[in-house]
């Protein structure tokens, strides 16, 4: 057999999920400065706005986590559901 041990997985640790935070943080400002650099071919005057991809981003996102909310108040099943 194998020499298996349980250890703390990599995502267990929380320097490691501080570090990757810190990375996608500068990730993200990082995009939005590039909005400021690279043309863009725009279709409506609104994508003209600065940081109009990442504000729409966010909004649409966070209007998702609302909506996922609202929707668990009616579809979410007590914890023996299945054992009825």
């Amino acid at each position: 057999m194998s020499d298996h041990h349980d250890s703390d997985g990599w995502f267990d640790k929380p320097e490691n999920i501080s570090k990757m935070l810190k990375v996608f943080y500068v990730m993200c400002v990082l995009l939005v400065i590039a909005d400021f650099i690279v043309h863009r071919h725009i279709y409506h005057s609104w994508e003209n706005i600065p940081a109009f991809y990442a504000v729409y981003g966010f909004v649409g996102c966070s209007i998702l986590v609302f909506i996922a909310k609202w929707m668990r108040t009616f579809l979410m099943r007590g914890e023996d559901y299945y054992d009825e």
